[in-house]
């Protein structure tokens, strides 16, 4: 079973920057979509942004213009890249991993961020 696994979460202020990062734990010859959910606490779980395997990215309204998806399928790795964050931004974030035809769908247990003053 393959394991992703997330860092760079933690406490930031408001207008601040953080970049997380997910990488598998064993390699992956396609990977379709990888993408950023975020849960804040009483809140479904929501997309953040995904990027497929061509490097086309897609954002939530929220993240539009602040956040920034990348990924290097050698490493099998997606990044965020975070900016002027807001409280808003507050929650668990989790990375996901998914082939189009059901195939695989594997997600990271979960990094907190805080945007707190």
């Amino acid at each position: 079973q393959v394991q992703l696994v997330e860092s760079g979460g933690g406490l930031v202020q408001p207008g601040g920057s953080l970049t997380l990062s997910c990488t598998a734990s064993a390699i992956i010859a396609t990977i379709d979509e990888m993408g950023w959910w975020r849960q804040g606490a009483g809140k479904q779980r929501e997309l953040v942004a995904r990027i497929s395997s061509d490097g086309d990215p897609r954002y939530a309204d929220s993240a539009k213009g602040r956040f920034t998806i990348s990924r290097d399928n050698a490493k099998n790795t997606v990044s965020l890249q975070m900016s002027n964050m807001k409280a808003g931004d507050t929650g668990v974030y989790h990375c996901n991993f998914a082939q189009w035809n059901g195939e695989f769908d594997y997600w990271g247990r979960g990094t907190q961020i805080t945007v707190s003053s």
